[in-house]
């Protein structure tokens, strides 16, 4: 199983696509009404569609898998009561699948037969610019993070690779996490991540951003669970996003960490300790897309 994309609503979708292809990275894939879809130099359709709202929400965040996971899904989801329904994709790539609603609001659609596209070359160094690939991973904050982590092991089959004061990390193959739930006390979506080609593009990419205006929110830094790279910012349409390369691959048989095992030095965030971090303009950010459900249930 893959994570492919995310799916958000809100007021000016043409204003945030433009920003995420003159400044983020990305690539127009392709115009659907007024949905606009991003792509990365990677070889999935699109990365990030934009719908037009009057609301600002996460619609769904979408995950690629075989027939033989989609079967074992209907099934674990069907038994755990869980609100869900059959979907078929309009997007780029097509497929088909369920879309699920978990115990605090966060919205996954899974889907099976989908198809991708020829990877594309990204900027060349010598532009200054810098090119996303995929994306790396999808954070939620959460209410209560450990039953949401509980919760996905149990019905989706994801497994938790790590635990923190800050986070519950989960995996959905040998990425270290592809999802995690912050221990925010609310539901919300916390950030997303863009993987880049490697360490290099991450620093081209915040020399970009500050040719461009934007600061780092957070970073540059490196993380402990899942060693990757970051850099933060707000987007200007609302939502945090993260350069980041690479998350970690781990073993079927790693072992989950627990909080002790994730401690810094004292006024030390991450490994390297080298940048500060605008703790409130960052919850702010995180509080403002929720996810909504505007489908009602149905049998899978």
């Amino acid at each position: 199983m893959k994570l492919r994309s995310i799916e958000l609503a809100l007021p000016d979708p043409a204003g945030a696509a433009a920003w995420m292809v003159d400044v983020w990275g990305l690539y127009p894939a392709d115009v659907r009404g007024e949905t606009h879809y991003l792509r990365g130099t990677g070889p999935f359709p699109y990365l990030v569609a934009f719908e037009k709202s009057d609301a600002e929400f996460v619609r769904s965040t979408t995950f690629v898998c075989s027939d033989e996971e989609m079967a074992a899904l209907k099934v674990r989801v069907t038994q755990q009561g869980w609100a869900a329904r059959p979907v078929t994709s309009t997007d780029p790539g097509d497929g088909s699948g369920i879309v699920v609603e978990l115990p605090e609001g966060t919205i996954l659609r899974f889907l099976a037969g989908t198809s991708e596209v020829a990877p594309i070359d990204g900027f060349a160094k010598a532009s200054k610019r810098v090119s996303p690939v995929k994306l790396t991973h999808v954070v939620f904050n959460a209410a209560d993070a450990e039953m949401m982590g509980h919760a996905v092991e149990d019905v989706l089959d994801f497994r938790v690779s790590d635990r923190t004061k800050g986070m519950v990390f989960v995996r959905c193959n040998d990425s270290h996490h592809s999802t995690a739930f912050a221990r925010a006390g609310f539901a919300s979506l916390n950030h997303v991540a863009f993987e880049m080609d490697d360490l290099d593009a991450v620093m081209r990419g915040i020399g970009w951003m500050r040719d461009n205006g934007f600061a780092p929110a957070w970073g540059p830094g490196r993380h402990g669970p899942g060693d990757n790279v970051y850099a933060y910012y707000i987007a200007p349409f609302g939502p945090v996003i993260e350069y980041s390369t690479p998350v970690e691959k781990v073993p079927a048989d790693y072992v989950t960490g627990v909080p002790d095992d994730w401690t810094w030095p004292e006024q030390r965030i991450d490994q390297w300790g080298v940048s500060d971090k605008d703790f409130d303009g960052l919850r702010v950010a995180e509080e403002r897309f929720r996810c909504r459900r505007d489908w009602e249930p149905a049998a899978l």
